[in-house]
């Protein structure tokens, strides 16, 4: 597991819109692990919450995530 996935992961969501929209219509924290994991990303949720704190989003960017069901990918992630 690593950080450096969890930073891809979030940046495949903001840059991906049919993935960000994948993701967000999974409906449990297993599945959507199951479906992240097969994408290739490995990371668990204190290193997801770690780069979200450090990544530092435009205003355009946070709008996007508040912008429906990607925001709860994003974060309120769950396993």
């Amino acid at each position: 597991m690593s950080i450096e996935s969890a930073k891809a992961f979030m940046e495949r969501v903001l840059n991906d819109e049919d993935f960000r929209k994948e993701v967000g219509e999974i409906g449990t924290a297993e599945e959507r692990m199951a479906f992240v994991t097969a994408a290739g990303f490995d990371f668990t949720k204190e290193e997801l919450k770690n780069v979200q704190e450090k990544m530092q989003l435009t205003d355009e960017e946070l709008e996007l995530l508040a912008g429906g069901n990607s925001c709860s990918i994003l974060l309120s992630f769950a396993f």
